[in-house]
Order: C-alpha cells, then sequence, then structure tokens
C-alpha cells in the first residue's frame, strides 16, 4: 500500500462516525515516514490535520489538504528521576491500554485517567483530566516534529503551557507532530480519591484505602455507566468544558439558582458542572433527528444514527444558546470542529 492515499473516507477515523473525505492520507508508523510524507511535493503546501484516535474531533466537511493518521508505537522504562519514574510511550498507543499496561508493570498514578479514548499523543494537546488528576501533574517532557524547524524538539511542561483543557499546541496549531510522550509517574503513590463521584463509588464497595487497581475499576465502572461506547453509539465523550468563574460570578449565580453544582478550584475560581447547567435547561435526552444529548449524561452528544457534523454542530449551538440563555454562562466545546 502507498504511503499516501488519495480520496480517502475518515469516517472509520472518527469516534462521532461522520462521513467525511481526506483529499490526502498517510498512516504513520515511523520518524522516517513522517519526514517522507511531509516532504512529498504532492502535499507540501497543503493544509495538514494530525489525527490519533479521532475522539476529539468533529468533521463537518471533507478535509481538502493532508490528513496524517499517527500509528507511532512504543513502551519503554527509563531511568528513575528522583521521586518520578519515567516512562516513554509512542504517541500512536491507545491510552486507556497504556493506563492499564502501567499498572500491570507496578507504575500506578494515571489510574483516575482510565477509559478516555484516544491516543498517547493527543493526551498533552488537550491536557486530558478527570477524577481529580490531570495529564499535567504527571508529565514529564515529549518529542515532537518542528515542521517549521523541520527536527524533533524536546519539550518539558514549562514549554507545552498547560491549562485547563489547554496547552501551547491548541495555540501553535500543526506547529508540532508529537511523537512520544514520556510520563512522570510518582515513586510514592498516594490515591487521589476525593472526588465525589470516586469516592461514592468506593463507598458501595466498601473499600476505605483503595488501591490504584482499585481506583482504575472504579473509575471504568463509573464512565461505562455514564458514557456511551463509541463502537455502539457515536460520540465523542464529553462535548462541552466545565466553565471557570470567579467567586463573585458563583455567588451570584448561587443567589439565583442555590442547587448549582460548582467546585472551589483554588485561587478564587470555581468551575461549574457544564452537565449540570445543560440538564437543567431541559436538554437531557433531547432529540433532534439524527442527534441528540446522551440520556445517561448531558455533557455528551450523540450521532444516533448517520448524522452530519452539521447537525450535531448544530444541536451543540443549541445547547450553547440554553445554558446562555439561563445563566449567562458560555460553553466552550471540547473537540476541535473542522
Amino acid at each position: 500500500m502507498p504511503l499516501l492515499e488519495n480520496g480517502v473516507s475518515l469516517k472509520p477515523y472518527n469516534t462521532f462516525g461522520v462521513e467525511a473525505g481526506a483529499e490526502w492520507f498517510a498512516r504513520i508508523h515511523t520518524r522516517e515516514e513522517l519526514e517522507a510524507v511531509l516532504a512529498d511535493p504532492r502535499v507540501q503546501n497543503m493544509p495538514r490535520l494530525v489525527l490519533g484516535g479521532g475522539s476529539n474531533l468533529l468533521f463537518t466537511r471533507d478535509f481538502e489538504g493532508l490528513v496524517v493518521k499517527i500509528d507511532l508505537a512504543g513502551f519503554e522504562l527509563l531511568d528513575d528521576n528522583g521521586d518520578a519514574r519515567l516512562v516513554r510511550v509512542g504517541a500512536g498507543e491507545n491510552w486507556h491500554a497504556t493506563v492499564g499496561r502501567l499498572l500491570d508493570s507496578g507504575l500506578p498514578g494515571l489510574e483516575n485517567l482510565a477509559l478516555i479514548p484516544g491516543q498517547v499523543g493527543a493526551a498533552p494537546i488537550q491536557n486530558i483530566g478527570a477524577y481529580g488528576v490531570e495529564l499535567a501533574e504527571r508529565f514529564h517532557s515529549l518529542d515532537a516534529w518542528d515542521t517549521e524547524l523541520r527536527t524533533v524538539q524536546t519539550l518539558g511542561a514549562e514549554a507545552c503551557r498547560f491549562g485547563y483543557r489547554d496547552s501551547v499546541f491548541k495555540h501553535e496549531p500543526g506547529r508540532h507532530i508529537i511523537l512520544s510522550v514520556t510520563l512522570a509517574l510518582p515513586r510514592h503513590w498516594t490515591p487521589v480519591a476525593g472526588y465525589a463521584d470516586v469516592a461514592h463509588e468506593l463507598r458501595a464497595r466498601d473499600i476505605d484505602r483503595p488501591a490504584a487497581r482499585e481506583i482504575y475499576d472504579a473509575v471504568i465502572a463509573i464512565r461505562r455507566r455514564k458514557l456511551p461506547d463509541p463502537a455502539v453509539i457515536g460520540n465523542a465523550g464529553s462535548f462541552f468544558k466545565n466553565p471557570v468563574v470567579t467567586r463573585e460570578q458563583r455567588n451570584e449565580l448561587i443567589g439565583r439558582v442555590p442547587s448549582l453544582v460548582n467546585y472551589d478550584i483554588g485561587g478564587g475560581r470555581f468551575k461549574l458542572a457544564a452537565g449540570w447547567l445543560i440538564e437543567a435547561c431541559g436538554l437531557k435526552g433531547a432529540v433532534r433527528g439524527r442527534t441528540g444529548v446522551y440520556e445517561r449524561q448531558a455533557l455528551v452528544l450523540v450521532n444516533r444514527g448517520d448524522a452530519s457534523g452539521a447537525e450535531i454542530l448544530a444541536l451543540a449551538s443549541e445547547v450553547q444558546d440554553a445554558v446562555r440563555a439561563r445563566f449567562g454562562i458560555e460553553l466552550e466545546p471540547e473537540p476541535t470542529v473542522l
């Protein structure tokens, strides 16, 4: 099979399962293949999209350019670094499988991030987080191909400029193609089990002092109850970020809506539960043609059968309008919309 293919359907490569086409498409297994594709004169001056697991994308049209599908493998234990144990993982490795493999290797620290869809290379871009842990807390560095300098660069946490579901890669789109991620896992592990859902699940299992594997199992159980399997019904997980507001904004909202679900994240800032906001607008379980808001978790928009990206985007806009009208809060999508 040629490295570069023309006119490829992207439906198998996005978890929403929407139809879109790529003018040019390449699957990359090595850095050498990446360099060869980027140097090919047929695609050198074209728009470019780097694709991992396709779990954080919504296609609303064909992509007129080059789609680079990253399939770089690798799992390597490195020398210890002080209080951290370092593991380099290829950008094309499945994230959830990597979390499980680390636990099997006696390397806890990512169990709260179990069952997050996608590949390892996408994790720093989004600075993925769940149930009290963010990737930035377990991150050492990454290697990336710099498309401007045409060389491999190693970026530490400071250079990645991590924020809430944010990183430098979102602000310099297309410049860096992540090849591998080096994780820093705590040598002296302690459980992160204070998040309400996790704490409740552990109590239900009569677990007072959870081991890493027990937190992993609890998180998987929670996510499976709340979130649909993309193999069964198309979705991209949580479609909206939890908005962050000031103390003054939070107090004003509670004055109007005392039941508002919110979390103190320090520095006078509070995170609001976007799913609760959507549900309060009466949209949980709403169906709009071939799309809908998932009946078990209002943060999730679903493709109920051959919906187009434009239909899903229209539903997202309806949700945003409703939350803005009732609460004065802007919901920001998590997936990249193309």
